[in-house]
């Protein structure tokens, strides 16, 4: 079984290690559109047309499901996706709900690109979590070079913390307890921002697409859609595809992600 999995650069590259943990033994594409990230600060159409595109370019590997590993191309493409891919779509979003359910100040910051938190998608995402959460109070914020910092293998460098140190100070002094990771790509910075937020509950949502993954797997096939033990299946394999510097990509993949080949 192959699955594909979609982003702009390199950061769907943590959901492809939840995927790994969870359906082990899978043959994964992953395709980064890194001629054009990042997506953050691009139109809304240009976003949905780079995704069409790379979604079209993954299902030529005959994939059993698409995963679209981007908030940003989430917010602003996957219900056209979905409207003609023949395979299941999962995509990802900020993980507000699980943010409500961890904070104990009753303030969630949520750090994510300035096309997610502008779109369509993210605001209805916050409305109906306020609604089942009307006490909680979400603080946003539109980490400004953090894909870059990921991008250029730059995850925990003297200048990064200093960059992910500067985002962060407003949201704690709003007194958020719990940052959710509203990208992809934000998890691979993790040790800089629990040093600029000690203490600070950290949401991502990489295991949660893994599970969604297996769920529409499991829907599409009528049976078990994967070997879900961990320790009977070697790491699933990994073929990396970009639009750019595939090279690049590859070194980078190294780096960021045990076990690449």
């Amino acid at each position: 079984m192959t699955i594909g999995v979609f982003d702009s650069g390199a950061g769907g590259l943590s959901v492809v290690a939840a995927i790994r943990a969870s359906l082990p033994g899978q043959e994964i594409v992953y395709f980064a559109d890194t001629a054009f990230v990042p997506y953050g600060s691009r139109s809304d159409g240009e976003i949905l047309d780079r995704t069409r595109l790379c979604c079209a370019r993954l299902l030529e590997h005959d994939v059993r499901a698409l995963v679209i590993a981007c908030n940003t191309a989430t917010a602003n493409a996957i219900d056209a996706v979905r409207a003609w891919a023949p395979v299941p779509v999962i995509g990802v979003e900020p993980g507000l709900k699980p943010g409500a359910a961890a904070t104990r100040s009753g303030v969630v910051g949520v750090l994510a690109t300035a096309a997610t938190l502008a779109s369509r998608r993210y605001a209805e995402l916050l409305r109906r979590t306020r609604a089942e959460a009307p006490g909680v109070r979400f603080v946003e914020h539109a980490a400004q070079g953090w894909v870059e910092l990921v991008e250029s293998g730059e995850i925990d460098t003297p200048a990064a913390r200093e960059t992910i140190r500067a985002s962060v100070a407003p949201l704690l002094q709003e007194g958020a307890d719990t940052l959710v990771l509203g990208c992809t790509h934000y998890p691979f910075l993790r040790s800089a921002i629990e040093a600029a937020a000690p203490g600070v509950a950290i949401v991502e949502t990489g295991p949660a697409i893994a599970r969604e993954l297996a769920r529409r797997l499991h829907i599409a096939a009528g049976g078990p859609a994967a070997d879900t033990d961990t320790t009977a299946a070697a790491p699933a394999r990994l073929r990396l595809e970009a639009s750019g510097d595939v090279e690049r990509l590859a070194a980078l993949a190294a780096r960021l992600l045990p076990e690449t080949e």
